[in-house]
């Protein structure tokens, strides 16, 4: 019964992070291309800005667009270590290894979309999936941090 156990808990630690993987695979697909998400976003974003240039508009949605990185790669991050992390403290590997893992996957990510019709690689995306990524650990660290002064 320790065998069943062992994979119970670790699909129960692995199986949010292969899901948020997939789930980031799926938003580099052309369902989420620029143009698509402009179509749904940039008459929103008139209608609550209605003095903007057209240029101002598609800055505010490049930046929605970049934002979206950002938050998938915190929150992988954030997945990541939970499924890294031996033990209740904090670990700083594992914090690492979630960093890094998550900066793979941003490579990764970026080089599928090379071959999606309607979508880009950029590195400059890679630096910001990683800075979501550090940014989700400083999050943890932060939080971790809080709850030991507190105790």
């Amino acid at each position: 019964m320790p065998s069943r156990n062992l994979r119970s808990e670790r699909l129960r630690r692995w199986l949010p992070v292969v899901t948020w993987a997939a789930m980031i695979w799926l938003f580099s697909t052309g369902w989420l291309s620029g143009e698509r998400t402009g179509r749904m976003f940039l008459p929103v974003l008139a209608a609550l800005f209605p003095g903007a240039t057209h240029e101002q508009l598609y800055a505010v949605h490049a930046a929605i667009r970049k934002t979206g990185h950002f938050l998938e790669y915190l929150v992988l991050s954030v997945l990541l270590y939970r499924a890294l992390r031996v033990g209740r403290r904090w670990d700083m590997r594992a914090a690492g290894m979630a960093v890094l893992f998550a900066g793979l996957y941003a490579v990764g990510d970026e080089f599928h979309q090379w071959f999606v019709p309607g979508r880009t690689a950029a590195a400059s995306d890679c630096l910001i999936d990683v800075s979501g990524a550090a940014a989700g650990q400083g999050l943890l660290a932060a939080w971790r941090g809080g709850r030991t002064a507190r105790r």
